[in-house]
Formats: C-alpha cells, sequence, structure tokens
C-alpha cells in the first residue's frame, strides 16, 4: 500500500494564510485528497494547491464561505450524486461548505475516477 507523501510546504503555507473561518475545511478536503490519491503529487499550480498523477487530477480552491474540489478532467467523470457543477469544456467542480456534512464517499469516488483517468491515458490540462 502507498503512504502519503511528504506535504508541500508551499501549501502549508497557503492553508495557513486562509481565513480561520475556512481553514478547517480546506485542512479536511486537503486530508480527504492525499488519503484517497496517496501517490498523487500535492504542489502549487496557478496559486492554488493542486494533484498530480500522470497527470493534474484536481486542485483545491477557497472562496467565500466554501472550497471549491476542482476537477480537471471533470466532464468526463461520472456523477451519480449530482456533486458536480461547471460548464466549461473540461474543469468541474464540487462546492464544499462544512466538513460535518461533506460527502466523503462520494468525494473519494470522484477523486479516483479522476485519478484513473489520467492512468488510461492523455493527460489533463488546465480547463
Amino acid at each position: 500500500m502507498a503512504t502519503v507523501q511528504e506535504t508541500d510546504q508551499r501549501v502549508d503555507a497557503f492553508v495557513g494564510s486562509l481565513k480561520p473561518e475556512l481553514r478547517g475545511l480546506f485542512a479536511d478536503l486537503r486530508k480527504l485528497v492525499r488519503e484517497t490519491v496517496p501517490e498523487a503529487r500535492e504542489t502549487v499550480k496557478w496559486g492554488y494547491p493542486c494533484y498530480e498523477q500522470n497527470g493534474n487530477v484536481c486542485s483545491l480552491m477557497p472562496a467565500e464561505g466554501y472550497v471549491r474540489l476542482q476537477f480537471f478532467r471533470g466532464a468526463e467523470l461520472g456523477d451519480p450524486d449530482g456533486l458536480l457543477e461547471g460548464t466549461g469544456k473540461g474543469m468541474r467542480h464540487v462546492k464544499v461548505r462544512d466538513a460535518a456534512g461533506m460527502p466523503r464517499q462520494a468525494l473519494r469516488a470522484l477523486i479516483v475516477e479522476a485519478a484513473n483517468l489520467n492512468a488510461k491515458g492523455g493527460r489533463a490540462h488546465a480547463g
């Protein structure tokens, strides 16, 4: 079983710079992504934490009152729980407003599927 890699200090600093009301939620989502795809490399792209595994998988972006879990190839993902939002050519996102109500299993499924898309071929680029 793969282990979670070391944290990227730039992401640690990013989380520390967030407003207190978003910091815990952001940290919970970060942990969820890292545990779900432990082989993914955590980095900073376009100013936000991003996770790569054979290409871009997902990123985390704070907003006013929520955190967006963004999927670079989101338009290609199955979404049985109807969580994905967006109308772009490729990018889709899920707005997560609180840790207690976070649909963890559904988010894990989306993250795994996004990582698997890259494993099957084709690299995800900015959407």
